[in-house]
């Protein structure tokens, strides 16, 4: 998946927002204020860190160490890199939404329930 396929996929859940708070290099997808992907956009090829469960994480770096590996700058623990042209689109998409679960998941009920009415 290139840059708008990623950039589309992560817009048409609830409750997405893009931003640049890191400059015009970091596309940054958020939901309820709280980051779920970073997207660089000047590396080649290109890359998106998505938040990972940690098992899942090391599990996915092992099946493919050429093309998933800990997101630079962020906390390698729970968050993996992904060139994402190399990959299966589904995988990326799975990824994706695993990613987007476990920050909706760790929101208030209060903001879940806010989400789930968008």
């Amino acid at each position: 998946m290139d840059i708008e396929a990623v950039r589309t996929y992560c817009l048409a859940k609830r409750g997405v927002t893009e931003e640049l708070p890191f400059g015009p290099d970091a596309l940054v997808f958020k939901v309820a204020g709280k980051m779920f992907a970073l997207a660089a956009l000047e590396t080649i090829p290109f890359r998106v860190s998505l938040k990972c469960d940690p098992e899942k994480a090391l599990s996915l770096r092992d099946e493919y160490p050429d093309h998933i590996e800990g997101a630079y700058h962020m906390s390698k623990k729970h968050w993996n890199s992904l060139q994402t042209e190399s990959l299966p689109p589904k995988l990326v998409k799975e990824l994706i939404d695993h990613s987007y679960s476990l920050v909706v998941s760790g929101l208030s009920k209060k903001l879940q329930q806010e989400l789930q009415n968008l």
